[in-house]
């Protein structure tokens, strides 16, 4: 399957990965920390040489021994998945679901760092998404460019005009979402040209298109929309680079075209998945538009800097999503969260992980409805806009799946379609 082909082949290279860069900086420790920097860093690489080890050879997942706050957490899941083994024995790296050992993955990592003061601040991922962000100049002027102008004319918009913008920045928010470097291990996957020019072509590829539905829902909260009831909508963020860019331009535009009174964005408060967006990426990009010798790049930096200070832009982010839980089991596990995004009248998720997480990562038929796949997970109105990268996919009309299957095997893992899915939560 697709999956042991990522544990086998791609999980190994991103550790190896993750050992290079650390090697790399070992200087760098030496000036900032001196020999306790170079000392943290040998026990961190170690620790991940033998992650490696135990992932190529399919050994036992072993319970996290390190005393942060999740790991309580992490721990009865794993007791969880023993259970379910049946007593045949305990669950190992190629025996055990993909999307548990994957996570599994990822916080090992992050333990190997926060174990070992004084670099347990250190992203590993860091200079792979900044260097995502910069190879992707040209696409993110392009980006910045089309929005300002499109600003200039917000007024004069009919509701025609406004859907039809509407629908173009969804669909670069949804292609945005190719940019992912746990999908290339690690390798170059910037966006180079403009977006906006191949949108056309790329429609025949969205496999479920939901964005009529989008629009109703939003235009319908604005026009009973009172003082008091508040539009939200929620983003929950995949990666940093081009991608978090392409929401962060919907977002401006969901505000100013008063179809929504308050985003709210949802990141991972750790590294994870290579290329998923943090806190400090989310400020780092607003830094660097804001400083850059581009007018309109650094005019959307200043205003997205206004956005965060007046409130109407929130940035949040919550263990949860870096727990290897679907979200079925979010109301139990997480209520404050889940409570939370009750409070949002549209939520939506980006991207193949969320995706995973959203239908529990199951094999299911195509044609299985979304709602039902959702297992009950209903917080609000939602929205999944995904790039396939991964072989979980519901709500395709019957035999369509098939009749890609019969000439693309690889269609749902290859990242050339993508889906705007909605359920309306009801």
């Amino acid at each position: 399957s697709f999956a042991y082909f990522t544990i086998k082949d791609r999980l190994p290279q991103i550790l190896t990965r993750v050992i290079d860069t650390l090697h790399r900086h070992k200087n760098e420790f030496f000036e900032e920390h001196g020999e306790k920097g170079v000392e943290a860093e040998k026990r961190a690489i170690s620790f991940l040489s033998k992650l490696r080890n135990e992932l190529q050879t399919d050994k036992p997942v072993t319970p996290l021994e390190d005393e942060l706050p999740d790991a309580a957490l992490w721990n009865q899941y794993l007791d969880y998945q023993r259970n379910l083994s049946n007593g045949n024995g305990e669950p190992s790296w190629f025996q055990s679901p993909w999307l548990f050992v994957e996570c599994y993955m990822y916080r090992r990592i992050h333990a190997a760092l926060a174990q070992n003061p004084p670099i347990d601040n250190f992203d590993v991922f860091k200079e792979g998404k900044a260097q995502n962000f910069f190879e992707s100049q040209e696409a993110v002027i392009a980006l910045c460019t089309y929005f300002q102008d499109l600003l200039k004319n917000m007024k004069d918009l009919d509701e025609k005009q406004l859907k039809e913008e509407l629908f173009k920045l969804l669909q670069v928010s949804l292609w945005g979402n190719k940019c992912d470097l746990s999908f290339s291990a690690g390798e170059d996957s910037s966006q180079k040209s403009s977006p906006l020019q191949s949108l056309e072509n790329l429609i025949p590829y969205v496999l479920v298109n939901d964005m009529e539905k989008l629009w109703s829902l939003l235009i319908n909260a604005k026009k009973s929309n009172t003082e008091k009831s508040k539009v939200r909508v929620d983003i929950i963020l995949d990666n940093a680079g081009f991608e978090l860019l392409s929401d962060l331009v919907l977002a401006d535009f969901l505000l100013l075209s008063k179809l929504a009174d308050e985003v709210h964005f949802h990141g991972k408060s750790i590294p994870w998945y290579v290329s998923d967006t943090t806190k400090h990426d989310f400020n780092w990009t607003i830094k660097q538009l804001q400083s850059a010798n581009h007018m309109w790049m650094s005019k959307c930096g200043i205003n997205w800097e206004g956005n965060l200070k007046k409130g109407v832009w929130v940035y949040r982010d919550h263990m949860f999503w870096t727990l290897p839980h679907d979200f079925s089991r979010m109301a139990e596990v997480a209520p404050d969260l889940y409570a939370d995004l009750q409070k949002s009248n549209l939520l939506l998720f980006k991207g193949d992980l969320n995706y995973r997480k959203l239908t529990g990562d199951r094999k299911w038929e195509y044609s299985v409805p979304f709602h039902q796949a959702l297992n009950k997970f209903h917080p609000a109105p939602l929205c999944s806009l995904r790039t396939l990268k991964s072989d979980t996919q519901v709500g395709l009309k019957p035999g369509q799946g098939e009749e890609i299957q019969a000439s693309e095997p690889d269609w749902m893992t290859s990242g050339k379609y993508g889906v705007v899915q909605f359920d309306a939560a009801l």
